[in-house]
């Protein structure tokens, strides 16, 4: 399962896009318009951005060409009716990962996501510092050896290191952390923040209120 985002200012075209990935088990999020996709990557943490080119007030290039500036590496897949030789260089010149164009056939669309995710999970090893996080297993080495780390502390981890540099909302962890069975806890996540910080003193930051970001430099 990956959290995307659909850029799409043709709406059937863009619901299209949401039920049938919907259907294949992902979580999407979709946008008609640059300025609501800009917004929608301050609320949530992507696996796969899916951007049309063509768009009102600025084109895709444009806006990943934004996010990558800032230092959202999310892997990105253009969508567009374009099929000149100069887009398309362009598209990967401002980041693009793949590039698809329309007509779209969703079953080759699939395939491209599949393959674009596939390429994601094999850089499995994170280098913090001194230290190697596993993002598969959740588990923290250092020199070749495993770190103590508790189950939650592990995915506060990852999920802060998805953040890429960005504040990650206290919202959004504590959903990753607790269930909608479990009482999501305060005092349990400074918990698990000063686990993290006995290993990462100065790469975490708290943002009062707001939430916590983490630089892995």
């Amino acid at each position: 399962m990956a959290r995307i985002l659909v850029l799409e200012d043709d709406k059937l075209f863009n619901e299209t896009l949401e039920d049938f990935l919907e259907e294949e088990g992902h979580v999407l999020h979709c946008a008609l318009d640059p300025y609501s996709a800009l917004d929608l990557t301050y609320e949530h943490i992507f696996d796969l951005y899916l951007f049309d080119v063509n768009l009102p007030y600025e084109n895709g290039f444009e806006l990943l060409e934004k996010l990558r500036q800032s230092g959202d590496e999310t892997p990105c897949i253009f969508i567009t009716s374009r099929e000149d030789k100069a887009s398309l260089k362009e598209g990967f010149e401002k980041g693009g990962d793949d590039y698809i164009q329309k007509p779209v056939d969703l079953d080759e669309l699939f395939l491209r996501i599949q393959a674009v995710l596939r390429r994601q999970v094999r850089s499995q090893i994170v280098q913090i510092g001194a230290y190697q996080f596993d993002i598969l297993t959740k588990t923290l080495y250092q020199n070749g050896q495993v770190l103590e780390l508790s189950m939650k502390g592990s995915e506060l981890l990852l999920t802060l290191l998805e953040g890429q540099g960005r504040v990650v909302p206290l919202d959004q962890i504590k959903e990753r952390l607790w269930s909608a069975s479990e009482e999501a806890s305060d005092g349990a996540l400074r918990v698990y923040i000063a686990q993290l910080k006995k290993y990462f003193p100065t790469q975490i930051q708290n943002v009062r209120g707001v939430g916590y970001q983490m630089s892995i430099k």
